[in-house]
């Protein structure tokens, strides 16, 4: 699946021509096709809280019987119509895209990356895809990110896409390549040399990179400016990536979605302590995750949450305005 959503990125990026944009208009047609799954999950969402007082005394009064319980619940549920399931549906379609978009994303981020890396071993500018105030999609939006690849996110690359690239090379292109490796390092890389030592392969190539006068000045971080946090030590580059925008976009932008869709604990502690946990547990991932990976990927959980906002509102306004309107034809036929 993540290599047939990277195809359609593709496919759109043929036409815009930027990743980034491509991304918005890509996420935009995600959520058309889930918009009918959203809605039936907001209609039932509402039912559900209209029979809640019903669904509350059943407990009540079955408290001892969970057989009898569940039978009269399901019996309820029913008469109103209601499929408990479907208020699931959309988290069900949703969390799987959303996994094999994250995936889509490091092919296309692996794709360029060695593209970039390759220019560089070839004393070439690298191409960086850029968007607003990210200066490389491929490296996270933040001022503790260089534009450049740097030996992180190389060595998250696997062989295969390595091997890729070098079989596309012309002779005189690849001869260049293992040739600037071979003189910074001593090193002689090669297509066989990527399956059979990945890492000590990549461990050469970023040693190429770092001898280059170039990539030392566009990865050179400010002095002064490290930053000592619990698990890890960050620094500010000279040439940064990004604005942190993304990170916290998301971030914001979960809590706010999470914020919306939290559903009643009825009194119950042990509920409300679950639905509290939640509310900030998945903003702060969000921001975790973001922060770490691409600024492609946070383009899209950002637009994403963005674009459910949205939905949420307009679906409930125009529930709100259908029941408005029954309402007020039932009231005309009795009068």
């Amino acid at each position: 699946m993540s290599q047939f959503l990277k195809n359609i990125l593709d496919g759109i990026n043929m036409v815009f021509g930027n990743y980034g944009w491509s991304i918005i208009i890509f996420t935009l047609l995600i959520k058309l096709v889930l918009m009918p799954f959203d809605y039936k999950s907001r209609v039932s969402m509402r039912k559900t809280t209209r029979i809640q007082p019903q669904l509350t005394a059943l407990q009540k009064k079955y408290a001892n019987d969970k057989e009898k319980l569940n039978a009269k619940t399901a019996e309820l549920y029913k008469k109103e119509g209601i499929n408990p399931l479907s208020s699931c549906l959309p988290m069900l379609l949703t969390f799987p895209i959303l996994i094999a978009m994250f995936n889509a994303m490091r092919l296309v981020a692996n794709e360029q990356m060695v593209q970039q890396v390759f220019s560089i071993l070839q004393n070439q500018e690298p191409v960086l895809e850029g968007w607003l105030w990210v200066k490389n999609l491929w490296m996270p939006d933040s001022p503790f990110a260089a534009c450049w690849p740097d030996l992180s996110s190389l060595q998250q690359i696997p062989a295969d896409v390595w091997q890729r690239a070098i079989a596309a090379l012309p002779a005189e292109t690849l001869d260049v390549i293992v040739g600037a490796v071979e003189s910074a390092t001593g090193t002689v890389i090669s297509y066989e040399s990527f399956g059979t030592s990945l890492q000590g392969t990549i461990t050469a190539v970023y040693n190429a990179l770092a001898a280059h006068p170039d990539y030392a000045a566009h990865v050179a971080t400010l002095p002064g400016w490290n930053f000592n946090l619990i698990f890890t030590t960050v620094s500010v580059m000279k040439e940064f990536n990004g604005l942190f925008i993304l990170p916290i976009l998301s971030a914001v932008t979960q809590f706010v979605m999470s914020s919306m869709q939290q559903p009643s604990s009825d009194g119950n502690q042990q509920s409300g302590g679950t639905n509290a946990f939640m509310k900030w547990f998945f903003p702060l991932f969000s921001l975790w995750l973001c922060f770490s990976y691409n600024a492609a990927f946070a383009l899209y959980w950002a637009v994403s949450n963005v674009i459910a906002v949205g939905q949420y509102w307009l679906i409930n306004w125009y529930l709100d305005r259908k029941e408005k309107n029954a309402q007020a034809t039932v009231e005309g036929k009795i009068k």
